[in-house]
C-alpha cells in the first residue's frame, strides 16, 4: 500500500498493491497499522457508509462541526467520481484551497480527508457506488454545507448541470462561512 502526501497538509492519497493473475485480482483496501503509521494513530473508524448516484449528481460540500467532526476515507466501488476536499481550517496556509481527484474502481485510489475539510463529489458515470469510512457517527445537528459552486472556491466540477439535494443547493457561500475548525 502506498500513501502519498498531497499539496494540502493532511489530505492523503492511498493506493493499494494489486495482485493479479488468471483468476482476477486481490488487494488490501485498508490496513489500520499502515494508516496509523502515516496519521500518528489519531483516528479510529466507527461507521462505514455507501451511496449510489446517477451521472451528474453532486453531493456536498459537507462537513460536521466539532465535537462531532468526521474524518473520511473515501473510495469508489463502481462508476467514477471527481472527489473534492476543501480546507476549512482557520489559520491553515491552504485555507479555502481544494484538492480534486478522480476515483474509480480501475485506479483503486482512495482519499483520506481528515476533520477540518468540507467534502463533496460529482458522479461521472451512471450507477456510481461511493463508499467511505468515518471517524465519528452522523450528527445531523452538527452538519454544515458550503455551496458547491461558490465562485471564491473556483472548483471545476467538469459538469454544466447537476442533480443535487435542496440542502446542497442552499449551502453557505464561502466568504460568509465561519469555520469552527482551527489549524
Amino acid at each position: 500500500m502506498t500513501i502519498t502526501n498531497t499539496e494540502i497538509e493532511g489530505l492523503l492519497i492511498i493506493e493499494p498493491k494489486v495482485f493479479e493473475d488468471y483468476r482476477g485480482e486481490f488487494f488490501e483496501s485498508f490496513n489500520q497499522k499502515i494508516f496509523d503509521e502515516k496519521t500518528a494513530g489519531k483516528y479510529t473508524f466507527v461507521q462505514d457508509n455507501q451511496s449510489s448516484s446517477k451521472a451528474g449528481v453532486i453531493r456536498g460540500l459537507h462537513f460536521q462541526n466539532p465535537p462531532f467532526a468526521q474524518g473520511k476515507l473515501v473510495r469508489v466501488i463502481a462508476g467514477a467520481v471527481l472527489d473534492v476536499a476543501v480546507d476549512i481550517r482557520q489559520g491553515s496556509p491552504t485555507y479555502g484551497k481544494h484538492l480534486a481527484i478522480e476515483l474509480t474502481p480501475e485506479n483503486k485510489k482512495q482519499l483520506w480527508i481528515p476533520p477540518g475539510f468540507a467534502h463533496g463529489f460529482v458522479a461521472l458515470k451512471e450507477d456510481t457506488i461511493f463508499s467511505y469510512k468515518c471517524t465519528d457517527y452522523y450528527a445531523p445537528h452538527s452538519e454544515g454545507a458550503i455551496l458547491w459552486n461558490d465562485k471564491d472556491l473556483n472548483i471545476d466540477w467538469g459538469v454544466n448541470t447537476s442533480l443535487m439535494s435542496e440542502k446542497d443547493e442552499k449551502g453557505s457561500v464561502f466568504c460568509d462561512f465561519k469555520s469552527q475548525f482551527v489549524y
